[in-house]
């Protein structure tokens, strides 16, 4: 048996007036994904489990099968796994966003999606700064870096920065234990990158300026079973973000690397596509992640994430069901979100997703078109998110 599972971040999301009162999945052309709801089972699952706030985190770990109340400890130190960085028993790791504040306001969570290269001399520029034998800082892609700090745990939550756009960020700064040394790096932070010269740069071509850091997400390294060990399968992920990569090496899966994919709205989606089959084709399990509707609701853009949607159906759900369905042996493949990320709102909620899935013993159970609200009326509903993986696997 084969297994493939698309998932498309955060591409859940609610009516909206603009669509005549459909949502994203409604409007977008997804005749692919549409085929596996109508020939197969959908339904709703509960990825966010109550009590945590519904990041992707959260919801990609349930939906790969693990059970976010045994395993997880943080954003923060799954990223940290993707990038090799090893941390002492007592480390905190932090995510440290490159960020855009104006007037105290948080202007952009992203400070323009700012550029890789010009990240990483910022990022390492702080760290020459700022960095001791208790904080370093380390680079990564885009707006997205760590900051390890080593010292005794921190229990309270700090709001992720895309949570809180066009909002004053007072009232959202650290507050604990290590609150007043957390907010004095921020601080200092801000100072150094308020005169550097790549945000200079960013200013003259009319690009937002990463003005702050911002520290969320916090947490020391999990212990995770290997998915083999767990579901007898060996399984690979391909995806352009840390996090989905952390969560791979944690759990022993493969992760594998798509040239141009960028974990925004220019990904490259042929390549993933391209990917996708030929890993089918040596792994037993193929988990392929797209962010970029998650980014498009984020920024409120509709069109963008229909299109991104309708993207991924097109050059990955497609491609990977005829190839699928062109073997002889047996197969499943189910497409579905991690979380919504609404426009109207531009962040996450915890409200279920909807999930779709055909192939070897899978039986329909409604045919009708892949939505939330189809998934509704299908009148099946997984509450344990961390279950559905054991349902795809063995349930019929």
């Amino acid at each position: 048996m084969k297994y493939a599972i698309v998932l498309m971040d955060g591409a859940a999301d609610e009516p909206l007036a603009e669509l005549d009162d459909k949502t994203v999945l409604e409007q977008a052309y997804i005749p692919h994904t549409d085929w596996l709801s109508t020939h197969g089972q959908q339904g709703l699952v509960h990825t966010v489990q109550h009590g945590f706030s519904p990041g992707s985190d959260v919801a990609l770990m349930s939906v790969l099968g693990y059970d976010t109340r045994k395993y997880y400890t943080g954003r923060a130190p799954l990223e940290a796994a993707a990038r090799d960085i090893h941390t002492g028993p007592q480390d905190l790791i932090f995510r440290c966003n490159l960020v855009t504040v104006a007037d105290g306001v948080m202007q952009d969570y992203s400070a323009g999606h700012i550029d890789t290269v010009q990240a990483s001399i910022l990022i390492n520029d702080l760290n020459n700064h700022l960095g001791n034998d208790l904080i370093k800082f380390y680079p990564g892609v885009s707006y997205r870096h760590l900051m390890v700090f080593k010292g005794e745990s921190y229990d309270d939550r700090i709001t992720p920065p895309h949570d809180i756009t066009d909002q004053p960020i007072a009232k959202y700064l650290p507050k604990g234990k290590h609150s007043k040394e957390l907010c004095r790096i921020m601080t200092k932070a801000a100072e150094i990158l308020a005169d550097h010269e790549v945000n200079k740069v960013r200013c003259d071509l009319g690009e937002n300026p990463a003005t702050h850091i911002w520290l969320w997400g916090q947490g020391k390294q999990p212990q995770m079973d290997s998915f083999r060990q767990r579901f007898g399968l060996q399984g690979c992920i391909i995806t352009a973000v840390d996090l989905l990569r952390g969560i791979g090496k944690l759990t022993g899966m493969k992760v594998i690397e798509v040239e141009g994919a960028t974990g925004y709205l220019d990904t490259n989606y042929v390549g993933k596509g391209l990917a996708a089959i030929e890993a089918i084709k040596e792994y037993d399990l193929i988990f392929v992640h797209i962010e970029a509707p998650d980014e498009a609701g984020h920024q409120a853009l509709v069109n963008e994430k229909i299109k991104a949607i309708e993207q991924i159906d097109l050059h990955i759900v497609g491609p990977l069901l005829k190839h699928l369905q062109n073997q002889d042996h047996p197969w499943r493949m189910m497409v579905l979100p991690d979380h919504p990320t609404p426009i109207r709102v531009r962040t996450h909620t915890g409200n279920p997703v909807p999930f779709a899935m055909a192939g070897q013993d899978i039986s329909s159970n409604w045919q009708e078109p892949y939505s939330e609200a189809n998934a509704k009326k299908a009148g099946f509903c997984i509450d344990k998110g961390y279950e559905l993986m054991e349902f795809f696997l063995r349930g019929k």
